[in-house]
């Protein structure tokens, strides 16, 4: 039995060691990085745990251009504003792509606008834009539904007559409801059914995306598909979603306003309709649904996130919290309006938002690029395929960069005058071609609902509480612990 086993050991061992050797030798011009195990590659490099900085950590260790491996596939991370810029900007067309993996291939199948690529690619983004233009963003439409959402919050706030109670779903109920104005031409009652199974999917498949069910499925496909787990439910939720759009489709196409498009789907189906006799058309009913599904997951789940934190920092930041109040009323009084336009009026504020976004920035992992040709940059090959992450929490805390980068301190964003001051390390929504659609609507969101809720409430910590958690739960986004405070009504002299 002992020489059976000997003779069986030694040409699997040999196998192992040419294995190992042969990979060695392919992947001697990447960047360098931490070891890998056969099949699996290190995804379990990125299981940071309670360590959000862990990016950080192998930046300093390998440099601020360094390779990990997802199974055998390269992923290439950029770290630090200078590389990131670089990369973004210089080489923006060639990492212009965009990596179709395993996870979200399996529900959008190359659809949409964040996931795909190309041709694809190119007309749902200009159609993307076009829609935001003319739905919106030009003529203060979306802002007066933001401003109305935040009304709504302002009441609900309200309710809890200044005691301890969580903003969590009140927040998430109002942004995701932006998106459905936006999308569906409807907001929803806070307690349909339909609106709460949508926030609880999008909660479930953001919560999947990052961790190790999520990485094992990208790293083996084919054995992960099969096996229970997370991703399961992450999947599933991701189908409801899609179900969802499907749905409202239908509604609107029994309901055509095509030629007075109200909303994004409308908008939409305008152009299957222009388009329908050309055989090269990329618009179709399925690339819709994605598009909705990434405008739920993407716009809601962000936005949401921020506001958190930035209702979390305020509240443990009183003096700068008071701050704010005296600049809302020092330039509005009790009951002026304030709009988006009315945010160079307001500096201080403006500045505490930005810092929200730079000092919690709320994506652990980016959106994953692809490299469209080989590039060679800072004496570095990084070939064709393979995947590319600009680490865009790793600019906004750039020590070169920033002056306290750990620190929440809106000074970052004033000049020595106090007027606001815009920083090209500011990239919180990315930078050259993929620069986030929702940018603008995202900024109007934050801006409008925290000086909305700011002007008429001081948010305080609970009695007994000293300080509220400033870690964050790590998935593929960084988010708040869930957290109770107090919005105890302003009253202006």
């Amino acid at each position: 039995m002992i020489e059976i086993s000997i003779t069986l050991l030694v040409p699997l061992l040999s196998l192992l060691i040419l294995f190992s050797l042969k990979q060695w030798w392919s992947r001697r011009h990447f960047p360098p990085g931490p070891p890998s195990l056969p099949i699996l590659g290190n995804a379990w490099a990125l299981q940071a745990r309670d360590n959000e900085d862990i990016l950080k950590k192998l930046a300093e260790k390998y440099g601020n251009i360094y390779t990990l491996w997802l199974g055998n596939q390269p992923v290439v991370v950029l770290s630090g504003f200078k590389a990131v810029k670089e990369g973004l900007v210089r080489y923006g067309e060639e990492f212009g792509g965009r990596t179709l993996t395993a996870f979200f291939l399996s529900r959008g199948k190359g659809r949409g606008i964040v996931f795909s690529n190309g041709h694809i690619w190119k007309k749902q983004r200009q159609i993307g834009n076009a829609s935001l233009r003319l739905l919106g963003l030009g003529n203060k439409v979306i802002e007066h539904q933001i401003k109305e959402g935040a009304q709504q919050l302002i009441e609900i706030f309200a309710r809890s007559k200044g005691q301890p109670f969580d903003p969590s779903l009140p927040l998430m109920n109002s942004v995701c409801n932006v998106i459905c104005a936006f999308s569906f031409g409807h907001q929803f009652a806070f307690k349909d059914k339909r609106f709460r199974k949508l926030v609880e999917d999008i909660t479930t498949l953001v919560r999947t995306a990052g961790r190790i069910f999520h990485l094992l499925y990208e790293a083996i496909p084919w054995l992960m598909k099969h096996l229970p787990g997370p991703h399961q439910k992450g999947l599933e939720s991701a189908e409801c979603i899609l179900s969802l759009g499907r749905e409202e489709i239908e509604r609107h196409k029994q309901y055509q306003s095509l030629h007075e498009p109200q909303d994004f789907i409308d908008f939409y189906l305008l152009q299957i309709e222009k388009n329908k006799n050309d055989p090269n058309s990329v618009f179709g009913e399925e690339n819709l649904a994605c598009c909705l599904l990434e405008l739920f997951v993407a716009g809601a789940d962000t936005t949401h996130s921020s506001l958190m934190w930035a209702v979390l920092l305020l509240a443990n930041h009183p003096d700068i919290q008071e701050k704010v109040h005296k600049e809302i009323e020092d330039v509005f009084g009790a009951s002026g309006s304030i709009s988006y336009d009315d945010r160079h009026k307001l500096p201080y504020t403006n500045a505490v938002i930005h810092e929200t976004q730079r000092t919690k920035y709320i994506l652990f992992i980016p959106i994953p690029r692809q490299s469209l040709r080989d590039v060679k940059m800072w004496g570095f090959h990084i070939p064709k395929g393979s995947i590319v992450l600009a680490d865009l929490r790793s600019v906004l805390l750039d020590p070169e960069e920033w002056e306290t980068p750990d620190e929440f301190n809106p000074n970052h964003f004033l000049d020595k005058d106090g007027n606001f001051q815009t920083r090209e390390a500011f990239l919180p929504f990315g930078a050259g071609q993929r620069v986030c659609l929702g940018e603008k609507l995202s900024r109007i969101e934050m801006f409008t609902i925290l000086t909305s809720l700011l002007r008429t409430f001081h948010f305080q910590l609970p009695e007994g509480v000293k300080k509220l958690n400033e870690k964050p739960i790590i998935t593929m986004g960084l988010s708040p612990y869930p957290y109770k405070i107090c919005a105890v009504p302003y009253h202006t002299s």
